[in-house]
């Protein structure tokens, strides 16, 4: 996997805001919702998410610098496994493979490895609960609000199936039982723990169980009233406008958000982009039968 700094193209100094300004500008430039069909944009914008996922949370950006996970955010192997087993083994000394360490120390070491089997019978063996394993995933906005299931490559070329929960939100953590490294003698393994980060929508935005969405509509349609078509993360469905309705309107599509939430539909009034010489021509003999002031409210004269 590429360097996160290389793929959001920061220095390795960088700030959160820095890091923060860029992993934005890249994602807007390669969202799926604005390439559809472009295979290299989707791939990349994942790069991009994965890349800032990592850079962002300080701890996990602490641990890749010190090279103790790697770009995907899962452990590296120790450089001495027996040690490090040994360390991470339950009433173990605990070793970490780039601090001093002192030759007097293999005493201890040893002392209790014997003593740990002795323990464990004539078998000459012990028991040790593996260690638990991390990874991060990377999931669209509608596969967490709606629950989907993912697969998950690990750095050995190995998969995960991972289930992701209807209405999942950034930075929860699965638990996979028994998923993670492998125990010594008859301790079982550890668990897999997954992060998972929310990819953005182009259009959605989640508050709770709720979705928010800014609906362009017409002038016409405001003015007249209308019945148009509203993409919902379930699907489209048809919503009335209100003859007169104004930009910030606020229409509610009742159990249309997340696990019985509710879609909220924010109009905004879009005028047409090309002249209309009908439309000009008529406002400039019109004359409204009701005085209003839409900036009276701010205190002009």
């Amino acid at each position: 996997m590429d360097d996160p700094y290389d793929i959001l193209g920061v220095k390795r100094d960088a700030t959160a805001e820095e890091i923060r300004s860029a992993y934005r500008k890249l994602a807007k430039l390669h969202h799926p919702d604005l390439n559809p069909g472009k295979k290299e944009a989707e791939d990349r914008f994942k790069a991009v998410s994965a890349a800032n996922d990592l850079l962002s949370d300080p701890e996990k950006r602490a641990r890749f610098d010190r090279g103790e996970i790697d770009a995907s955010g899962a452990e590296r192997p120790p450089e001495r496994p027996f040690y490090r087993d040994f360390g991470d083994a339950p009433g173990g000394q605990k070793y970490n493979a780039g601090a001093q360490f002192d030759p007097d120390d293999f005493s201890s070491i040893f002392e209790q490895v014997f003593r740990q089997r002795g323990a464990a019978g004539a078998g000459g063996s012990f028991d040790a609960h593996g260690a638990d394993a991390r990874y991060a995933l990377s999931v669209s906005f509608l596969d967490a609000a709606l629950g989907a299931k993912r697969r998950l490559t690990l750095p050995d070329g190995q998969s995960l199936d991972v289930n992701i929960p209807a209405g999942l939100q950034s930075g929860q953590v699965l638990r996979l039982a028994g998923k993670g490294m492998p125990g010594h003698g008859k301790g079982g393994a550890g668990d897999a723990l997954i992060e998972v980060s929310v990819e953005p929508h182009a259009f959605f935005r989640r508050d709770g169980k709720d979705i928010h969405l800014e609906l362009p509509v017409t002038l016409k349609e405001a003015v007249l009233g209308a019945k148009v078509e509203v993409p919902t993360i379930s699907g489209p469905v048809h919503l009335t406008i209100p003859a007169n309705s104004t930009s910030g309107t606020k229409l509610r599509l009742k159990g249309r958000g997340i696990k019985g939430g509710n879609q909220f539909v924010e109009l905004k009034v879009m005028l047409p982009t090309d002249n209309e010489a009908e439309l000009t021509e008529f406002l400039k003999n019109w004359t409204p039968h009701h005085a209003f002031d839409p900036r009276k409210h701010m205190g002009g004269k």
